[in-house]
């Protein structure tokens, strides 16, 4: 399986993010200021004032292996919650399989995985009676490889979401997050409106 990314939606705007940073002066947005607003956002980012960026929110599911999963852990989030195989056994063995290996070693890693998950089934049955059923979901998770795919609940402040993508919209990042990096900048554009047109031009010039 391939990751996935899905945007589940978003707050702000560059308005808002521009009403935020005028609040120590005057909010009021007249025709004037409303035509001021792209350069507003260009000079706040350009100076480091990133404090009105944390007023735009974009929110997230992914599914992703467990490298990808870890590189997210990382990094400054609004918020992040993934699927737990603490509290219930992963029915679904979802694995990532990198499309740029030999088939070779494509077919080894699928076959790897396989067993793993086999066994990781297998243990969860029969070490249950012994450990509880809890502690034997927790460690049967050995098993589970880098590759194996979870989903996880991701929202960045813009703020957040520009250092993420500096760190990992990077030819230095890994493929797999950097795809996820793509696959987000892509979404986000994409929202009707364009609502942070300003604010990712701004943040895309600064950042990389």
């Amino acid at each position: 399986m391939t990751n996935k990314v899905q945007l589940l939606g978003f707050y702000g705007s560059d308005t808002i993010i521009a009403s935020s940073a005028w609040t120590s002066t005057e909010r009021d947005l007249s025709p004037d200021k409303i035509a001021r607003i792209p350069k507003m956002i260009n000079t706040l980012w350009m100076e480091g004032h990133e404090t009105p960026f944390e007023k735009g929110l974009v929110h997230f599911l992914v599914d992703t292996e467990i490298a990808s999963h870890i590189h997210f852990l990382k990094h400054r989030i609004s918020s992040f919650n993934g699927e737990s195989g603490r509290y219930k056994e992963l029915k679904e063995d979802k694995v990532y399989i990198p499309e740029d290996w030999p088939e070779y070693w494509k077919y080894q890693l699928e076959a790897y995985n396989t067993q793993g998950n086999i066994l990781y089934h297998d243990a969860v049955k029969d070490l249950t009676p012994t450990l509880g059923r809890a502690r034997a979901k927790e460690s049967a998770r050995f098993f589970k490889t880098y590759s194996s795919q979870i989903q996880g609940d991701v929202s960045f402040n813009m703020r957040s979401f520009a250092n993420f993508l500096r760190l990992r919209n990077s030819n230095k990042a890994q493929k797999e997050i950097r795809e996820i990096a793509q696959e987000m900048l892509r979404l986000v554009k994409g929202i009707e409106g364009n609502p942070f047109e300003h604010t990712l031009k701004a943040i895309e010039g600064r950042s990389w």
